[in-house]
């Protein structure tokens, strides 16, 4: 059974077009796991998010540049926000709530991290190196990706965590590419782990009925050397290619 992945896109303007795309790296390592990946359009409301999640296995919400835009949580929007991206905000916070809902395995990594806090009621910090005591977890411009992504702190997780299960670890390294992170944290989310300044790196939604979580670091990028990276993928693709599964012999009648 190959489950169906439903990612969706950023938007750019080039060479007086709007193009809705995706990172190759998200792409490639859902074909790792052995399912495919199907782009959706940030189109906002002209999308028929019910219908569309009724076709697909799961869900993918990929880090991008953009931020989610301030008045989303309740604040006024500032440099240290931007840059935005509207479309996808308004595509994407329907759609979390939706597929956490309708049981369609979800997977939020970096920007996606920060929408599925927002979607559920939680706030962001523009820029976590700011604050007190607190780590700089952007990465350096201008270099390789592959030392831009590599592996540069430590992600202790809580002790009821699912996510250390899954991956076998009580600690684990990860990469750091970020300049916002949670602020207060949606009342639906429980925190999976932590860097070692506190900021909080993975959550689950408590709620759901399927696989549900989210994490700040980028476990697409080494998903094909790195344990547990390959492992949480292998995890979210497991748990859609269940769903499509049971929803299959429904298709069929």
């Amino acid at each position: 059974m190959t489950p169906l992945i439903l990612l969706p896109t950023d938007i750019r303007e080039i060479d007086g077009y709007v193009w809705h795309g995706a990172i190759d790296t998200y792409l490639k390592a859902v074909t790792l796991v052995g399912a495919t990946p199907v782009l959706l359009p940030s189109l906002g409301d002209t999308l028929d998010l019910p219908a569309i999640l009724s076709r697909v296995d799961g869900v993918l919400l990929t880090g991008a540049r953009s931020n989610v835009h301030p008045e989303r949580f309740g604040e006024a929007p500032s440099e240290q926000h931007e840059p935005y991206d509207l479309d996808r905000d308004a595509t994407t916070l329907k759609l979390i709530p939706l597929a956490i809902e309708k049981g369609v395995p979800l997977l939020a990594i970096c920007r996606g991290f920060q929408e599925l806090n927002v979607a559920l009621g939680g706030t962001l910090v523009a820029e976590a190196q700011e604050r007190p005591g607190s780590l700089d977890h952007r990465a350096p411009t201008g270099i390789p990706n592959d030392d831009r992504f590599k592996l540069a702190h430590e992600i202790d997780f809580e002790a009821d965590s699912k996510l250390a299960e899954l991956v076998g670890a009580r600690c684990i390294h990860v990469n750091s590419v970020h300049r916002q992170a949670l602020g207060e944290l949606s009342p639906r989310l429980a925190v999976e782990g932590r860097a070692p300044d506190g900021t909080i790196e993975a959550v689950r939604v408590k709620d759901a009925t399927a696989f549900a979580i989210g994490v700040q670091w980028h476990p697409e990028y080494w998903a094909a050397t790195d344990p547990a990276s390959g492992a949480i993928f292998r995890a979210f693709a497991d748990a859609a290619r269940k769903r499509a599964e049971r929803i299959l012999p429904l298709a069929a009648e």
